[in-house]
């Protein structure tokens, strides 16, 4: 199940998975967020002699806006750091997914106080398919 009621935001998007990445990885950058790794799911299972569409997973964050939500919450670290996940399905159609902040917030406890901390996700997004 997907869609907000299972807490995974789901946007259908019209650029490449690759393309999609790239310009993530820069708008992180370009605002001073580290990206802790990309996970090339497809790529490890054609590894493992298994065919998969393009599938990639950004694992990013800062420190200074999600300690103090772990501080808050120490479940969250189960959730944390944040993560995009980048996907083709088997028609060829890309989508960008993520956790959406306010199931997090319930899922964890998160005070209200600290729901921007991990709100930002839909902006980065936006930011990265306007580029």
């Amino acid at each position: 199940m997907t869609g907000r009621d299972s807490g995974i935001v789901v946007r259908q998007i019209e650029s490449s998975v690759d393309d999609t990445v790239e310009r993530l990885k820069a708008v992180l950058a370009a605002k001073g967020i580290t990206l802790f790794a990309v996970i090339d799911h497809s790529g490890e299972a054609a590894k493992a002699g298994l065919k998969m569409p393009n599938t990639k997973l950004l694992i990013f964050g800062n420190p200074k806006g999600g300690t103090p939500v772990m501080l808050a919450a120490p479940s969250t670290a189960l959730d944390l750091p944040l993560k995009i996940l980048v996907a083709e399905d088997a028609a060829g159609r890309v989508s960008v997914s993520w956790n959406d902040a306010e199931y997090l917030q319930q899922r964890h406890g998160i005070p209200d106080s600290l729901l921007a901390n991990i709100a930002a996700i839909e902006g980065l997004v936006k930011a990265a398919l306007a580029s």
